[in-house]
């Protein structure tokens, strides 16, 4: 049993369906963490975000959820690693000319780039909100300062934009991965999974645009 799970991990299928699946996990928590982040836009003094971000901190589960969240984040992007690095390895040789095999598209041609592009932007998120101790006070005055700035609009602008490009081709790339996709039902995947990079890219890309535009650096 042992034997045949270290096998499967260690295919290139195998690998591809962890990430898949991790890949998926943490579309989930990116919905909820929109969700939660939205309430900064409640109200003008940030008391309905910063109840929210109080109870978070304050939950006794929350170093645990800490440490799923991390190891999905670390094994889906060494598995990307790994992965890309078969890849290239079982092309010894490559096309002359760049031709747009299997409906190409820009999300799935960036893939590793989107990928390091988040994996930086990730370390500078919780630097900025998870890591500095000065910002536990009013999340939301933190939030809004960093983001209000040129420089925090544009660092998470950039970021949010990889993110969006990265899911615009994951999540419908994760169903194939996982033999989930069928004929009939091929096209809505794939207009699911842009829908859904959309859908969070803009989401996510709300909070630097408004604060920056709000906060009278523009």
């Amino acid at each position: 049993m042992r034997g045949n799970l270290g096998r499967a991990l260690s295919a290139s299928i195998g690998k591809k369906a962890w990430m898949a699946i991790s890949g998926l996990l943490l579309v989930g928590f990116l919905c909820a963490h929109l969700a939660g982040n939205l309430l900064l836009f409640i109200d003008q003094d940030g008391s309905a975000f910063n109840a929210y971000a109080e109870a978070l901190s304050s939950n006794p589960l929350l170093p645990a959820a800490e440490l799923v969240l991390a190891t999905l984040f670390i094994a889906h992007i060494a598995l990307g690693l790994k992965v890309s690095s078969q890849n290239r390895d079982a092309r010894k040789v490559r096309y002359r000319v760049s031709a747009n095999h299997g409906g190409r598209t820009p999300g799935s041609a960036t893939m590793l780039v989107t990928g390091v592009l988040i994996l930086v932007f990730l370390v500078i998120h919780l630097l900025d909100f998870r890591l500095d101790d000065s910002t536990h006070g009013d999340m939301a005055a933190a939030v809004r300062k960093r983001l209000g700035s040129g420089s925090g609009a544009w660092t998470y602008g950039i970021g949010i934009a990889a993110l969006g490009l990265h899911l615009s081709h994951a999540f419908a790339s994760a169903f194939q991965t996982l033999g989930l996709n069928h004929p009939k039902y091929d096209n809505a995947i794939q207009l699911a999974g842009k829908g859904i990079g959309v859908v969070l890219g803009l989401g996510f890309l709300a909070f630097p645009v408004i604060l920056y535009f709000s906060s009278g650096a523009a």
